[in-house]
């Protein structure tokens, strides 16, 4: 047996292993890293559209709009804590519609900035973080 063989054969029965379902902390681990994600890829494209960095704009927002859609899907499990306000579940239909539209609207603006570059793109719509956080994250909890 070859040990690539031996590897690949380990992963399957870690994989095969693994619990379905993670805990509470889990959760909530998993949904605060991805908010540092879209917090830190929001600064570093704020640093390239300010002309403090070179950059490429568009993977930066790409990347923001694959973790909204990531963190969209976070916090559908109904578990309270971290920095989130109870109020996310209590009004699930508009903090679901805003993320999704969140993870929408940066996708739509990486496209723009890649078809007809970073300056055409209005990073302040599509990046409107503050509105959200004002109904649904308590700072309080950092």
């Amino acid at each position: 047996m070859t040990l690539r063989a031996a590897c690949l054969g380990f992963l399957a029965v870690a994989w095969v292993a693994a619990p379905a379902r993670a805990d509470d902390r889990d959760v909530l681990d998993y949904r605060r890293h991805l908010m540092i994600t879209l917090n830190e890829q929001s600064a570093a494209l704020g640093m390239i559209l300010s002309g403090t960095v070179a950059g490429d704009a568009a993977a930066h927002l790409e990347t923001i709009a694959l973790t909204a859609s990531y963190a969209a899907k976070a916090f559908e499990p109904h578990v309270e804590g971290g920095e989130a306000r109870p109020e996310i579940w209590k009004k699930w239909p508009d903090f679901a519609k805003r993320m999704n539209d969140f993870a929408r609207k940066t996708a739509a603006a990486a496209k723009t900035a890649r078809e007809k570059g970073a300056a055409s793109v209005n990073v302040l719509d599509a990046l409107a973080c503050k509105a959200c956080h004002d109904l649904y994250r308590d700072e309080t909890k950092r």
